[in-house]
């Protein structure tokens, strides 16, 4: 079969290296508690990756992936595995400990950074799960996620956008807590109320809640709260992050799961440009990360 072309958002040789032993170890996993453990696998994982990461980056429709991918069903079926089995997660975590050592860092984060972010949801979205952001005039959900202070993903929920982000900071910070027990230090923006501080205290927590300046205009960096807000920029690279468009919404944590992945890959292996690329080549523009 003559292989395909491939698509700027497909893995290259090194970022493959990079997550293949998760992926490969899960499905040793599955095949392990099988019933028809003979039977070879059908799909190849990079290629179930590389189009879940076509979907992310571009934001298509679903039925609308090229069909020199596998089937739509078969990677939406890989997609809603890897996520309930964690693996996005597993992915994320591995990563990003990579990443802080290279940026000479410890592996565990000391401190970390909480903010919220409403946005719109598509039409298929249930709207049970959905909710009215008032301050914000949006009708949609809520992203709510926690970083350490390079801006690297500890911790995501995605609820309706009527939740107060003070309850979704309660949950994700007892989270954090048991994750990464290192973590003494939280900054968060004047939207958490009194209780979250208390509950951040029962967990040995200090927070601190750092505000814009008074008369401040316009965009203005918050000392601390930066390297959250850049996070979410750098999550609106992957056009399926626009808007929520997911029925469930662990799989909209699957994406941002994903797409902070993408990123710290990456970076990891310092592609800036696609690698199948030639850089020296003028017409080959470079884009970011």
């Amino acid at each position: 079969m003559e292989e395909r072309r491939a698509y700027p958002s497909d893995l290259s040789d090194a970022r493959w290296e990079l997550v293949e032993p998760v992926l490969t170890a899960w499905r040793a996993e599955r095949r392990r508690h099988a019933l028809d453990i003979g039977r070879p696998p059908g799909h190849d994982l990079r290629e179930i990756l590389n189009a879940i990461l076509y979907v992310d980056r571009t934001g298509v429709q679903w039925r609308y992936l090229p069909h020199d991918f596998p089937p739509w069903e078969t990677v939406y079926g890989y997609l809603a595995k890897w996520q309930k089995d964690g693996v996005f997660a597993q992915l994320n975590g591995l990563l990003r400990e990579l990443v802080r050592q290279q940026e000479g860092r410890r592996a565990d984060p000391s401190a970390c950074v909480i903010d919220a972010q409403s946005v719109k949801t598509s039409t298929n979205v249930p709207a049970v799960s959905q909710g009215i952001d008032a301050g914000k005039r949006i009708v949609g959900r809520k992203r709510s996620i926690v970083t350490d202070t390079l801006g690297l993903l500890l911790a995501v929920l995605v609820t309706a956008a009527s939740v107060q982000d003070s309850v979704a900071g309660t949950h994700l910070l007892g989270q954090v807590a048991a994750d990464h027990p290192t973590v003494r230090k939280v900054w968060v923006d004047g939207g958490y109320r009194q209780h979250f501080v208390e509950h951040a205290a029962t967990l040995g927590i200090d927070l601190e809640i750092v505000q814009r300046a008074p008369g401040t205009r316009g965009f203005s960096p918050i000392p601390k709260r930066w390297a959250v807000e850049r996070t979410y920029g750098w999550l609106m690279l992957h056009r399926r992050l626009a808007r929520d468009y997911e029925t469930v919404p662990a799989r909209s944590e699957a994406m941002i799961q994903l797409a902070m992945t993408d990123l710290m890959a990456r970076r990891l292996t310092g592609e800036a440009t696609i690698s199948w690329r030639d850089p020296t080549k003028p017409h080959q523009s470079r884009i970011p990360g």
